[in-house]
């Protein structure tokens, strides 16, 4: 085995190793405390390598990206999540998608829901769309659980109100939580298959739709992929220009956020204050960005829109109004008794727990996990800004909530550091045509890390572009934090984390 440095800004390394080095390494990186980030497959029979499957895993800052050849006939190989418990839906759905097995002992499947024939696995190069060939006829096999007083609640997957689609099962004993298990997979797009059809340099349109509530999150992870495949120089002023997008979506989600969480603990003032400030910043992304959700503003090579003078001068303003009226309200969240005894010791995720499942982004940070990738691995222009991490290590709602007040606050000071030192200079490359096999990039998502992996075959069109989205590791989080409260809190522990569906679905 050799490590390849791969020409990123980030510290990847990739090497190609068979199943004995992939499961010593995993090991050795569980030991010293890695973080496993992805864990995905690729039909790759068109290059001669079979189905091959890829995992990122962060060890002492170090990135590591190992891919292993899994075979033709009957794909297979080590399971990772008896190491890394983030890796066990990801390994379900590697083999609904793809057909490749492992020794992992939930073989149930995620993502198929009676849509595809039990020999039809819709990544593979030869799948064809046709009608869907099984009946609906088979309960999903949740595990229940036995004893005096407990019964079961069925929640979902058809929820009331505006929500994506997801099947949680409560098990209980009066209004106790004692078990939740969870279902997802009914928002499935077939987004890599949709984007293996597209040339790389369109494909950003599509994975910046993924999911509304990050788009420049999803097409800048998605834009430094294909820039490292085809080696794009990025503008200095396009790089800072994505940061500023990056945290406005930041501020805009946690107002919502905020907002969502006063509703739910019965302070609808502040749903409605909170409300109003995020309607204002996002009207400024249609003014300015041609989006109220900053679709198509990130593309491979840089930004499709500059600012001039008076667009920063708004921009710069618009920050000291928004920190001014947030931090009144955070005053009153923090004074209202009645918000604070919802609050505080519900939902609580303790750190070695949030550690042992691989939490990452905003779940993590209230649970006393620093990790941030604009602190860890930060690319430019974060690697000059000295952004400061919120971490807080209650763990519970209460602790959700104060990181996102301490986000806004520091996303609305490097915004007015990034506007004061805009470098001057175009805003786009062209990327031209793709050289490299590999590319991967990767963004501090409000929620958490977005990865974006792109894999492609020497001298060939044919590619497969793998989306990760931070949910993943963070919906087995709400099982566990939710253990011990009561039903009613659910709907307030569940915003607090406000994870996902589309974003983690594709």
């Amino acid at each position: 085995m050799s490590w390849m440095r791969l020409s990123s800004p980030l510290p990847i390394h990739h090497a190609w190793v068979d199943s004995a080095l992939w499961r010593a390494l995993a090991v050795q990186w569980h030991c010293e405390d890695g973080q496993l980030i992805a864990l995905w497959g690729s039909d790759e029979r068109p290059a001669g390598l079979g189905f091959v499957v890829h995992a990122v895993i962060i060890c002492a800052d170090k990135w590591h990206w190992i891919s292993l050849r899994a075979g033709i006939d009957n794909p297979r190989f080590p399971a990772l999540s008896d190491l890394f418990p983030a890796a066990a839906r990801q390994e379900r759905a590697l083999f609904d998608l793809l057909g490749i097995a492992c020794d992992a002992g939930d073989t149930r499947s995620w993502l198929r829901h009676d849509a595809w024939g039990p020999a039809d696995f819709p990544l593979r190069r030869d799948f064809t769309e046709g009608p869907p060939t099984t009946s609906a006829d088979q309960p999903y096999p949740f595990i229940s659980v036995r004893g005096n007083g407990v019964h079961e609640i069925a929640v979902g997957p058809i929820h009331a109100g505006t929500i994506e689609p997801g099947h949680f099962r409560f098990s209980v004993v009066g209004d106790e939580i004692l078990r939740l298990e969870e279902r997802l997979g009914y928002t499935h797009k077939g987004v890599a298959k949709r984007l293996e059809g597209m040339p790389l340099r369109d494909g950003g349109r599509l994975a910046g739709r993924i999911c509304a509530d990050s788009t420049a999150a999803y097409a800048g992870a998605y834009a430094m992929a294909v820039e490292m495949v085809c080696a794009c120089a990025v503008p200095p002023r396009a790089l800072w220009l994505r940061a500023l997008l990056w945290e406005r979506e930041r501020i805009a989600n946690h107002l919502g956020d905020l907002g969502a969480l006063c509703q739910d603990g019965g302070l609808a003032f502040g749903h409605t204050q909170f409300g109003l400030l995020k309607e204002r910043w996002i009207q400024t992304h249609g003014r300015l960005f041609g989006h109220r959700y900053l679709m198509d503003m990130i593309v491979p090579g840089g930004v499709a829109r500059d600012l001039d003078a008076t667009a920063i001068a708004l921009l710069d303003s618009e920050c000291t109004t928004l920190v001014a009226a947030t931090r009144h309200l955070q005053y009153i969240v923090d004074d209202h008794a009645g918000l604070q005894e919802r609050f505080l010791g519900t939902g609580r995720l303790a750190e070695a727990q949030a550690r042992a499942l691989g939490a990452v982004g905003l779940a993590a940070r209230a649970s006393g996990v620093s990790c941030d990738l604009r602190v860890s691995a930060p690319t430019p222009p974060y690697d000059i800004l000295n952004t400061q991490i919120s971490l807080h290590h209650g763990g519970d709602v209460a602790a959700r909530v104060a990181v996102r007040f301490e986000e806004i606050y520091e996303s609305a000071r490097l915004i007015r550091t990034l506007l004061a030192a805009l470098p001057t200079g175009p805003v786009r490359a062209d990327c031209g045509r793709p050289e490299g096999s590999l590319g991967l990039g990767a963004v501090e998502g409000w929620r958490g890390l977005i990865l974006v992996a792109v894999t492609r075959a020497p001298d060939t069109d044919s590619h497969h572009v793998h989306i990760h989205d931070p949910s993943w590791q963070n919906w087995p989080l709400l099982e566990h934090a939710v253990l011990g409260d009561l039903v009613p809190d659910f709907p307030l522990i569940n915003k607090s984390f406000n994870l996902a569906y589309s974003g983690h679905d594709q």
